[in-house]
């Protein structure tokens, strides 16, 4: 099986950050790759090991996102395809699922995997974009993927319990963070990764008719509002069920 993995390069949520008239403030040092592809390409990995196939890791970012793919390599996937763009091009989910869509275009794969949404925007759109683009079907928030009979076997978190969904190729898939702990590169996959093949293609040079302009834009950053202080009562527990009852139907409006 041909797999595709889209991966990201997101800020480090765990690195300071701030907020200084409406600009968000990071270390553009700490990068890493968004912790839901990171998943979507170990269950790649895992089922290469135990199927067979091949794997390719897809990035959209500037040159500097190309450590992130190299890290994929390391990992496991066998080649990389960055698609690069100038340092401070900023796109949309719309955006990145166009650009996607018009490097799929011409390739042949069974299955494009991607993780359900990324750790800076948190959107969690372009998976299924990028699927009605190509034409797709497509499943989303997948915590589990075997493979039956060259079909995948897709385990997916419902708004009200898990669902299996059969799915034959080609195929898109979104995966959550739940399903598996991506594995840490070792040093013979970091050694391996510096011989494996990694495509650059401006983004440019993709089907203009095939990019969007984007729908939404970013305009500012604020802190989030401070939460009011809770109430405290005094008294017996009966005057203090009163006090409290007044209150959620008068001011609150719940009874």
């Amino acid at each position: 099986m041909k797999f595709y993995v889209c991966i990201k390069q997101v800020p480090d949520v765990n690195a300071p950050l701030q907020i200084k008239d409406g600009e968000l403030i990071q270390d553009s040092d700490r990068n890493i790759m968004n912790a839901y592809d990171a998943s979507a390409l170990e269950e790649a990995i895992v089922m290469k090991e135990a199927h067979g196939g091949e794997i390719e890791a897809v990035l959209i970012g500037p040159e500097k996102a190309r450590e992130t793919i190299r890290k994929a390599l390391a990992m496991g996937a066998d080649s990389g395809t960055l698609i690069q763009t100038d340092e401070n091009t900023d796109f949309d989910s719309l955006g990145y699922a166009s650009l996607l869509a018009a490097f799929f275009r011409d390739k042949e794969y069974d299955y494009i995997l991607c993780g359900k949404q990324s750790q800076d925007t948190d959107a969690g759109l372009t998976g299924s974009m990028l699927a009605e683009l190509l034409g797709l079907p497509y499943v989303t928030n997948a915590v589990g993927i075997t493979v039956q009979n060259e079909k995948l076997m897709v385990k997916r978190q419902g708004d009200t319990g898990q669902e299996i969904i059969e799915t034959s190729s080609p195929a898109l898939i979104t995966c959550s963070n739940d399903m598996n702990d991506p594995r840490i590169p070792s040093l013979k996959g970091i050694m391996q990764s510096k011989r494996k093949p990694v495509d650059t293609i401006p983004a440019s040079e993709l089907s203009a008719a095939e990019m969007s302009e984007p729908k939404t834009r970013v305009h500012g950053f604020s802190e989030k509002p401070a939460r009011e202080p809770g109430k405290k009562f005094e008294g017996e527990p009966a005057e203090i069920a009163a006090q409290v009852a007044q209150l959620l139907d008068s001011a609150e409006n719940v009874i």
